[in-house]
């Protein structure tokens, strides 16, 4: 049996800690930003805010109080990447040489264009010291799952990284169920690529969705997208045979054509003609990771020298107010080049 936090009380957080919890054989507990949201959800016996419909058995404990990842062996971290440095920051001092760290947040921080699991290493070298960010192994959790489904126990696929093949192993070993398969890998940085940056492409199916636009360019959209996504990943280090997997076209596609994903929406919504500031406001406070990975993205594509032009016509339609169909038409009249 192994003791298990998950850090982050949203949809994708409690999808896990409910699968988890049905594997059995483990301890389970949930972390809330607060005690007081943490006390909302044990009263109400589910998360009404953020995944209503579900309820929390009593086996799994939920709680808004720093010290309880002092107890965990392994912490799940599904913390929304904007939140993400300052939250171990909190958490940082309550941490313990042995423990293991998976980030199953898919992101790039802004400023820094640092990947989650960096961004949780920097973190605990800054409010612990180096020394206990180098005895807590860190890595990723990433691949095609809306949590609505994981939480119904429909069968998921994902990949878990770490540079130690045998974490890896760990992990898929705790987490592996009946509704749930892990696959392992040591290419940390090919996985979350993968995963945070597919969300700036399922922006792009929205955006063409929304405007009425068919299959075609759809399949268009997440064909380019996977090599924008690969060559900036293999600049970075990862691995080419890593994006074609679950964590990169598998998530690809999922979130480039299923109705549950917030990123697609926003974009779709984008493409009717909304304003981005009066569709995150309708979120509920539920996150589009792929609104704040696409000004990360193009950051680290040009330190590496990456043509990302999808990418960069999201940026403008996100932030410079660009007309979805010309930023389209722009796409199109790029001139020709062969495939790669």
């Amino acid at each position: 049996m192994s003791r298990i936090i998950v850090l982050g009380s949203g949809a994708w957080g409690t999808a896990l800690a409910l699968s988890l919890h049905r594997r059995g054989g483990h301890r389970i507990s949930l972390w809330a930003h607060s005690s007081d949201f943490a006390a909302e959800i044990n009263n109400a016996g589910e998360n009404k805010l953020f995944f209503p419909g579900f309820p929390i058995p009593t086996a799994i404990t939920v709680t808004g109080h720093n010290a309880a990842v002092s107890d965990a062996e392994i912490i799940l971290s599904v913390i929304p990447s904007e939140f993400l440095r300052s939250t171990f920051a909190r958490l940082g001092p309550h941490l313990r040489p042995g423990q293991i760290i998976v980030s199953a947040t898919k992101g790039v921080e802004n400023q820094t264009h640092l990947r989650m699991t960096q961004v949780i290493a920097s973190c605990i070298a800054e409010s612990c010291s180096p020394t206990l960010a180098c005895t807590i192994p860190i890595g990723a959790l990433s691949g095609p799952s809306f949590a609505l489904e994981v939480a119904q126990g429909q069968p998921t696929a994902l990949t878990v990284a770490f540079e130690d093949p045998k974490i890896s192993a760990r992990i898929q070993q705790d987490f592996a169920s009946e509704t749930l398969r892990l696959y392992t890998s040591t290419d940390v940085i090919g996985v979350e690529l993968g995963g945070a940056l597919k969300n700036v492409i399922a922006i792009a199916a929205g955006v063409a969705a929304g405007v009425g636009l068919g299959h075609n360019t759809t399949a268009a959209l997440i064909t380019r997208g996977i090599a924008e996504i690969t060559r900036l990943a293999v600049a970075c280090g990862g691995r080419r045979e890593t994006l074609a997997g679950l964590s990169g076209v598998g998530d690809l596609v999922l979130t480039c054509t299923g109705s549950l994903s917030r990123n697609r929406t926003v974009g779709q919504e984008l493409g009717q003609g909304r304003r981005l500031p009066e569709i995150l406001a309708g979120l509920g406070g539920k996150v589009a990771e792929g609104v704040s990975t696409t000004r990360a993205a193009l950051g680290l594509a040009r330190r590496y020298s990456i043509e990302m032009p999808i990418a960069e016509q999201m940026e403008q339609i996100l932030n410079e107010g660009k007309v979805p169909r010309e930023a389209i038409k722009t796409l199109m009249l790029r001139p020709g080049k062969d495939e790669q």
